[in-house]
C-alpha cells in the first residue's frame, strides 16, 4: 500500500471521528447540564512510544527498526478523549423542584436499575408516592441513603419546599407557615474527574461510587435554577466546518495517490514498451 494512501486513510477516518464528537455535542446543546467532549489527535508515533516496552521485539535492534515504518508512522490517530467539565450558564426557571450546582466537580446522585450514577441534570420532579425523582424516574438520593435508604420524599400537604445552598430541605407543616428540616440532598465530589465514564441519559458511572460521602457543606445549590450545557454552538459549528473540510482534502489525497500517481506510473511503463 502507498504510504501517502494510507496516511490519508488514517486522518480521514480521524476526521470522521471527531465529526461524530462534534454531531453529539452540537446535539446535546440544549441538554441540561450537558458536558462538552473532545478528542485528542496523536500519530502512530506517539502511541509506539507508549506501548513500545511492551512489543515483542526489543527496542534498538534490527527487528525492532524493521516493525516500525517510519514513513507511515505520522499518520494522524484518536490518541485520547476527554470531557470539559467547565460550569454552563445558570438559567432561572422558577420551579421549586429545579436545582443547580455552582461549583465544578459537584454531582447529584440517584439511583438507576444499573446501580448509582451521578448527574448535573437537576431538573427533577416526584412521583406518585412524593419521593423526589429525574426527569427520567430515577430516585434522587439523600446525604444519608448509604446509611439508612431513605428517600427524599414530600407529603402532600408540604406547599412549601425551599432548600439551601448545601442542599437541606425545609418543609412546611400542615396547616402552619413554620418551616421544619427535611431530607438533605446527596452533593458529590469524586476526586478523580477523569475517571467518570458517561452512560446517557446524562448520568456518569463512577466506580466505588458508594463508598463516596455527600460534602456537608457545599455552597454550591442553587434552588430554581438549572445549569444549561457548556457547548458553545458558535465554536462547534467552526468545528463542523473545519473538520468537513479537512476531510474533503483527505479524499482528494486519496484520489492523487490511488488514481493520478498509479495512472502515470501505468503511462510511463507503457510508454518504455
Amino acid at each position: 500500500m502507498q504510504t501517502g494512501y494510507y496516511s490519508s486513510a488514517a486522518g480521514m477516518v480521524t476526521q470522521f471521528n471527531r465529526l461524530d464528537t462534534i454531531a453529539n455535542n452540537l446535539a446535546n446543546v440544549n441538554t441540561t447540564g450537558f458536558k462538552e467532549d473532545d478528542l485528542i489527535v496523536g500519530d502512530f508515533m506517539r502511541l509506539y512510544k507508549e506501548a513500545r516496552d511492551e512489543l515483542p521485539n526489543e527496542n534498538n535492534t534490527k527487528d525492532a527498526a524493521k516493525f516500525i515504518n517510519r514513513t507511515m508512522a505520522r499518520a494522524p490517530q484518536i490518541v485520547d478523549g476527554y470531557t470539559d467539565y467547565s460550569l454552563g450558564a445558570m438559567q432561572k426557571s422558577g420551579n421549586s423542584l429545579d436545582f443547580a450546582l455552582s461549583r465544578e466537580g459537584l454531582f447529584f446522585a440517584v439511583k438507576t436499575p444499573q446501580g448509582i450514577r451521578l448527574t448535573r441534570d437537576g431538573s427533577f420532579t416526584t412521583d406518585d408516592e412524593g419521593r423526589l425523582i429525574t426527569k427520567q424516574g430515577y430516585q434522587v438520593l439523600s446525604d444519608d441513603y448509604f446509611k439508612t435508604g431513605n428517600s427524599i420524599k414530600f407529603d402532600v400537604q408540604d406547599s412549601v419546599i425551599e432548600v439551601d445552598k448545601n442542599g437541606q430541605f425545609y418543609t412546611n407543616l400542615p396547616n402552619q407557615a413554620r418551616l421544619t428540616l427535611n431530607s438533605k440532598l446527596f452533593v458529590a465530589q469524586p476526586s478523580n474527574l477523569a475517571k467518570l465514564k458517561k452512560e446517557g441519559d446524562n448520568l456518569y458511572i463512577y466506580e466505588q461510587v458508594d463508598k463516596m460521602k455527600s460534602i456537608e457543606e457545599s455552597d454550591a445549590v442553587l434552588q430554581g435554577f438549572v445549569e444549561k450545557s457548556n457547548v458553545n454552538a458558535v465554536k462547534m459549528m467552526t468545528q463542523l466546518i473545519e473538520t468537513n473540510r479537512l476531510v474533503g482534502m483527505y479524499q482528494k489525497a486519496m484520489d492523487t495517490q490511488m488514481n493520478d500517481m498509479n495512472r502515470d506510473a501505468i503511462e510511463k511503463i507503457a510508454s518504455k514498451n
